[in-house]
């Protein structure tokens, strides 16, 4: 049985869902009548109280900060704007001469986090996952501007066309994020988990030689300290391969890789997260009970598994398959 979930003292997989906090959730539904994702995300009690609302209303395993992969733009001196078709920043790095001279580093717009932690900490249930979001997939945002193309192919040019910037952006991304992991675990998580959503939008060699050591160097910082990370690189596909010991503890596998491939894929010593495919959660309940039980064998010759989705829980996903979900996984037990 995995041990990073402190919590977990039976002998089944801990479960949690990225992008628990929010969507699918009444009581977080109702807090938007009144409140902006941005004032939930940045006034400390109320995102200490959506990161804990899944603990209660659903019964995970563990609580992710209620907060965003791209607080680190804004701690380096981007604005953005939170529209209804996702994140916007108004002057993408892409239109600007020299972009790494434009960035200003400012840690006080962290601060909202670490409060929001401080918080959770002092009222925790279980195991508090930090995070951030991985250099590439940041700066897929910074470069580009708007997510609403989702292989980013502004941010794909400038990769190629302009190196050098990019690997001086890259330091600069990963500092931060360094700074910011650290400062998470000073304030009391107890797992840490590096977001690349991006990581198939571009090839796994260049991928392995451009990104994967900025990763490395995130993920160790954080190890050092003790703290378990987890490293989620959606659509790596056969890149799994690189996943060692050296760059995380645990793998989340999205749910384009059957989990049996991961396990061949993935090195033997780093743990496996996910795979269960959002969309299955809409599905009537006998169907999402019959998908779990075909985990049931794969966690007993795995017991170094940690049940999530391939990705985040998706908008609209009826609550109470959600919580049939987190119940069905909490009835396991190894074979």
């Amino acid at each position: 049985m995995l041990k990073i979930f402190g919590n977990i003292t039976s002998n089944r997989p801990p479960v949690w869902l990225m992008r628990q906090a929010g969507r699918v959730l009444p009581r977080y539904r109702k807090l938007r009548e009144n409140y902006s994702f941005r004032e939930l995300m940045e006034t400390p009690q109320l995102a200490a109280d959506v990161t804990l609302m899944p603990v209660d209303d659903l019964g995970v395993d563990a609580a992710i900060i209620f907060s965003d992969i791209l607080t680190v733009p804004t701690a380096l001196g981007m604005d953005i704007e939170w529209t209804d078709h996702g994140p916007k920043f108004p002057q993408p790095l892409c239109g600007i001469n020299n972009p790494s001279k434009f960035l200003k580093i400012q840690p006080e717009k962290f601060e909202h986090v670490y409060k929001a932690i401080d918080i959770v900490v002092k009222n925790k249930k279980v195991s508090l996952i930090g995070f951030c979001g991985a250099p590439l997939t940041t700066l897929c945002y910074m470069i580009q501007g708007v997510s609403s193309k989702q292989n980013f192919p502004e941010a794909k040019k400038f990769f190629y066309e302009k190196r050098s910037e990019t690997q001086q952006l890259l330091e600069i991304v990963t500092e931060i994020s360094i700074d910011y992991a650290l400062k998470q675990v000073e304030h009391g998580i107890n797992i840490f988990q590096i977001f690349e959503s991006n990581a198939g939008i571009v090839p796994t060699n260049f991928y392995d030689e451009m990104f994967l050591p900025s990763v490395t160097k995130i993920s160790n910082a954080v190890r050092s300290k003790g703290v378990p990370v987890i490293f989620f690189p959606k659509g790596i596909g056969c890149g799994l391969r690189m996943i060692t010991p050296e760059v995380c503890d645990v793998a989340g596998i999205d749910w384009q890789t059957s989990i049996w491939d991961a396990r061949q894929l993935v090195h033997k010593d780093v743990a496996l997260q996910g795979n269960f495919d959002p969309h299955l959660l809409f599905a009537p309940q006998k169907i999402i009970a019959a998908e779990v039980e075909k985990y049931r064998k794969f966690f007993a010759e795995n017991p170094d598994w940690i049940a999530n989705l391939g990705h985040g829980v998706l908008a609209e996903t009826p609550f109470e398959n959600v919580k049939y979900f987190i119940q069905c996984i909490q009835q396991y037990d190894t074979i």
